[in-house]
């Protein structure tokens, strides 16, 4: 093989559904792979909702954007098939961001082995992004305290479900939001949540007091909307509120207000969000706290697969519509 395929990223969302005209596909030339290089062919790529502000102008974000003509961001998981490198050899799986292309040249800088024995999909559903997100907001933001009620909001996304069953795990009452009956359906029973607000059918209000008569404690925002006024309105005195996503306005060239301060100084409430760029090199101990939950059978996932580099790019919508089931992830 001479060439293989990349997707760069040539313009900037301007509100609305993500489509081809942001993205340039194009064919490079496989590289040459020099002394303490490796070549890694990327097997499975992950989509994630923090792709729309890597694509947007915003350079005071927590990670600069992607610059036009570059290839799109994005983590991914693959095997090196050619390596002269001294600490990785052919065979070895990797992990780590590559980017929307089917092979990455690399000097071994933010890659890592993957060394559990569980499929691509699994590493990239509970072990990658969503895992250390869910793990860092939930416990070193959010502090739960067994006996406490949480809310998740995303409930059934690949962050928001570990969320939901690491504090059941915990010995929370947990509360998820989601966006179907099947969603709330899978949380309830397949992932033992306590309770699930439809928030497009429910009367959010009603259904909210009815699943919370005690408040709510812990408040793990994932996607904006709605749900967080009443979230907030039922907020507890000392509540804690992780904002660790607002998917809602993402597509919105001005997004919707939020809630009052008034609440923030009557109820003595902590807000503070949170991106894992800042936390990277506490991997190893996310990864230590995360592990012993996977291992005792206490963490499911499901992940949403779909095929072929090129649908990453209308396969960002589903993230809007949310007609994705778990975890996005692209096979190549």
């Amino acid at each position: 093989m001479s060439t293989y395929t990349a997707i760069n990223l040539v313009a900037r969302p301007q509100g609305g559904p993500i489509g081809p005209e942001l993205f340039e596909i194009v064919e490079k030339p496989m590289p040459a792979v020099a002394q303490g290089q490796f070549l890694v062919k990327q097997h499975h790529m992950s989509l994630d909702p923090a792709m729309f502000g890597w694509m947007s102008p915003d350079t005071e974000s927590y990670i600069p954007p992607v610059t036009l003509g570059e290839v799109m961001r994005s983590s991914g998981i693959g095997e090196v098939v050619e390596s002269h490198h001294p600490d990785f050899t052919v065979g070895d799986r990797v992990m780590g961001m590559m980017g929307w292309q089917e092979y990455f040249l690399s000097n071994g800088a933010g890659l890592h082995k993957v060394t559990a024995p569980l499929p691509n999909e699994a590493i990239l559903s509970v072990f990658a992004l969503p895992g250390l997100t869910a793990t860092q907001g939930l416990f070193n933001v959010g502090k739960p305290q067994k006996g406490e009620t949480i809310v998740v909001s995303g409930a059934a996304g690949s962050v928001g479900s570990i969320v939901g069953q690491l504090a059941k795990a915990d010995g929370l009452r947990v509360i998820g939001v989601v966006g179907s009956d099947e969603k709330a359906d899978w949380i309830i029973n397949e992932l033992g949540f306590d309770g699930a607000i439809n928030y497009k059918t429910d009367d959010l209000a009603a259904k909210l007091a009815e699943l919370t008569p005690d408040g709510v404690d812990v408040y793990f925002e994932n996607t904006g909307g709605p749900i967080q006024h009443h979230v907030f309105a039922k907020m507890n005195p000392h509540g804690r509120i992780v904002v660790c996503g607002m998917i809602a306005d993402y597509p919105k060239a001005v997004p919707d207000l939020g809630p009052s301060w008034v609440q923030v100084i009557k109820k003595r409430l902590i807000i503070q969000g949170f991106t894992m760029p800042d936390h990277f090199g506490d991997v190893p101990a996310l990864l230590e706290k995360l592990t012993p939950y996977v291992m005792k059978g206490q963490i499911k996932h499901r992940a949403h697969v779909l095929i072929g580099l090129e649908s990453a790019i209308t396969g960002l919508n589903l993230f809007f519509t949310g007609q994705n089931k778990g975890k996005l992830i692209v096979k190549l």
